[in-house]
């Protein structure tokens, strides 16, 4: 039993009895590191990697291996999700050292005293394979080098010093904000379309939801200034039928797994993450709002029962991930032959579902099939000879009966950490479908798990980033203030409750008091009162993540006209200047910041709806026609009170519904008769 036997996180627990002397980040392992000048290992990872759990069987919970770790170094380990912050520090080393992108599991050396990486890697193999060499004699020759060649490495650290901090933007002098980058980004994702299977680049293949939001945005940004850029919503939605038509969504369960291996979109990575899958939902019932493809909404509510089902916890809030692997391996939860899916079908039901779904083909999987489109069902029934309707209700029939046979099996393990930032996505996600797709269940689950980070996450006016039974994560992050300001101003639109209004006002005080930069503007992802680190990044590009500047630069801009407040409107502005050369480097890197400037540049249309709230769903049908991104929409009941001032002055009328419409300072008349209403 090492160190981490009394942590919260699933990751970390998972290594408890590694033979290898773990410590958790903290003044322990670091004080330990000074005290000896032993290098630290550090070993960066979560519960849901598959690669992270081959090594660890490999060479963590192998005696020898653990004998040379523990007798060179000092071993840390690190659950990304608990401490973003880490990794994207040490995610950005050993792209500086490497030359290329990381990954997980990260294996990074430092020096002892000043926490400096002078070598990093991801994945080692117990024996020399796939050209990477043996992780034991990593070890020796990481320990040999550091002990003959202190020069060499602290002068090397001074240059990574000053490349790490290259990665913070640089303010430009009195940047004109114009919308270049706008029109840049959707030439850049252009030049990276893969026309025939969809999605950007090559293998492998990630849903990147913020790149899709832009190209959906800016399809409706031409076409209200009527002009219609038809292409850009072209690559979205080819993209979306791509990766739901294929095996990035798992077809009987719902919700997506976290990326494709190959270019087609076939075979995933089989985890879940609840950062993948509130975003996705978020932009499939826009696309179905944008489009009216019926297949559309069925992937959204899909994915939102998925939520519901396989990742709520009692109490309210979303746990973080399924593991990639169960019994039986990578994936095998998911996969099936074609015995086994006869067994528990009719045959009727089975000559549906193994048409379209690719049962009669070859095997895609290690020798078994992992479900996707195959054929569509169009092209099955007329093969069959059946409507297209009863084609359907076979295929659904199937569908169910394969979801029940699969529950029977043993599920991948759940990492159940309750993190606020994925959580604010999730909400964010849920408050959208349920607003457009009418799922009264959604919209409840929104509301409960903002509850949940109410009275669970949120304690004397700070926010903190997670809860793992019962027991405080307590970091704060730039995500979580930001990604959940966002979350309610999405929940808001849908139920109007004073208590999420006063919250997001809250949050937005603290992001200002806690973590933005004064002096150069934009945000950084760690408070001001958190321990020294190496550095104090401030994100701007977006990654797994939407970039936390971005929302939070869009979500304040969005609650200073709503509220009349300068303070947020002038630090969303700075955001954007503070960014602006990174952003006119590679401007498709920064989707969440490129809605903050289209934002920025032609403010929000706000629509404040006061009256009987019975009265409300025939104007939020109206306003709710067609997708319009930047309209927001607060259906305010006669019965509200505590309310801003700037709301207050919009008072109910003694029967029906008065709407205000504002776009950024300029207010139209008030509108009291939905035919009257000019939009």
């Amino acid at each position: 039993m090492n160190a981490l036997a009394s942590e919260t996180s699933p990751y970390l627990l998972q290594h408890a009895d590694n033979p290898v002397q773990w410590y958790p980040w903290g003044p322990e392992a670091l004080g330990l590191a000074r005290e000896t000048g032993r290098p630290i290992l550090l070993s960066i990872g979560y519960s849901a990697c598959h690669w992270c759990h081959v090594m660890a069987h490999e060479s963590f919970a192998d005696p020898a291996t653990a004998e040379v770790m523990n007798r060179l170094f000092v071993n840390i380990k690190v659950d990304r999700e608990e401490r973003p912050d880490l990794d994207r520090i040490y995610q950005n080393a050993f792209q500086l050292l490497n030359q290329r992108p990381g990954g997980w599991p990260l294996t990074v050396f430092l020096t002892p005293d000043d926490h400096v990486p002078f070598f990093a890697g991801t994945y080692f193999p117990p024996t020399p394979r796939h050209g990477l060499p043996a992780f034991r004699d990593i070890l020796e020759q990481v320990a040999d080098f550091h002990r003959q060649n202190r020069d060499a490495i602290a002068a090397q650290n001074d240059r990574l010093l000053d490349a790490l901090a290259a990665f913070n933007p640089r303010p430009a002098q009195a940047a004109r904000l114009d919308p270049a980058p706008l029109d840049q980004a959707r030439q850049e994702l252009a030049a990276q379309f893969d026309a025939e299977h969809g999605g950007f680049g090559q293998a492998p293949k990630f849903p990147h939801p913020t790149n899709l939001e832009r190209l959906l945005r800016h399809h409706a940004l031409t076409r209200e200034a009527g002009q219609p850029d038809t292409a850009a919503l072209e690559m979205a939605t080819r993209t979306l039928r791509a990766m739901a038509e294929g095996g990035l969504q798992d077809q009987l369960g719902g919700g997506f797994f976290r990326y494709s291996v190959d270019a087609h979109w076939t075979i995933p990575h089989f985890e879940k993450m609840l950062y993948d899958n509130g975003p996705l939902l978020h932009l499939y019932a826009s696309a179905w709002q944008a489009t009216g493809e019926a297949a559309f909404r069925e992937v959204a509510e899909r994915t939102g029962e998925w939520l519901l089902r396989e990742m709520r916890a009692p109490e309210g809030g979303f746990w973080s991930s399924l593991d990639a692997d169960s019994e039986g391996g990578e994936g095998a939860f998911y996969l099936w032959t074609p015995d086994a899916a006869r067994a528990v079908l009719a045959e009727e039901e089975y000559a549906v579902a193994a048409s379209h779904f690719g049962l009669d083909g070859p095997a895609n999987f290690e020798g078994r099939w992992h479900l996707r489109v195959a054929r569509a069902l169009a092209d099955v029934a007329d093969t069959l000879g059946l409507a297209e309707a009863r084609a359907r209700a076979r295929r659904d029939a199937a569908r169910q009966g394969l979801f029940a046979a699969r529950r029977r099996r043993t599920p991948p393990g759940r990492d159940e950490k309750i993190l606020t930032a994925w959580n604010a996505l999730a909400i964010r996600g849920l408050a959208c479908a349920g607003r457009l797709l009418g799922r009264d269940d959604f919209l409840e689950a929104a509301e409960q798990a903002v509850n949940f980070i109410r009275a669970h996450l949120y304690h004397d006016g700070r926010l903190h980033a997670g809860v793992k039974d019962g027991r405080l994560n307590r970091q704060r992050f730039l995500d979580d203030h930001a990604f959940l300001i966002d979350a309610l101003l999405e929940l808001l639109q849908a139920r109007f409750r004073p208590a999420d209004l006063h919250l997001a006002r809250e949050l937005a005080d603290t992001l200002l008091a806690d973590f933005h930069d004064d002096l150069a503007g934009g945000f950084f992802l760690t408070p001001s009162d958190l321990e020294a680190l190496i550095l104090r990044p401030k994100p701007v590009a977006d990654d797994a993540l939407p970039a936390g500047n971005g929302i939070a630069a869009k979500a304040l801009l969005r609650l200073g006209h709503l509220l009349g407040e300068p303070r947020w409107l002038e630090a969303a502005e700075a955001t954007l200047h503070c960014a602006w050369e990174t952003l006119r480097q590679y401007a498709s890197a920064h989707g969440a910041l490129l809605d903050a400037l289209e934002e920025f540049l032609q403010p929000p249309e706000i629509v404040v709806l006061r009256g009987e709230a019975h009265a409300f769903p025939a104007w939020l049908e109206r306003l709710q026609a067609d997708y319009r991104p930047r309209r927001l929409i607060l259906p305010i009941p006669a019965c509200c009170d505590d309310l801003p001032a700037a709301l207050a002055r919009r008072t109910a009328p003694a029967s029906g519904v008065t709407a205000w419409i504002c776009r950024g300072n300029a207010c139209q008349p008030p509108v009291h008769r939905l035919e009257d209403l000019v939009i």
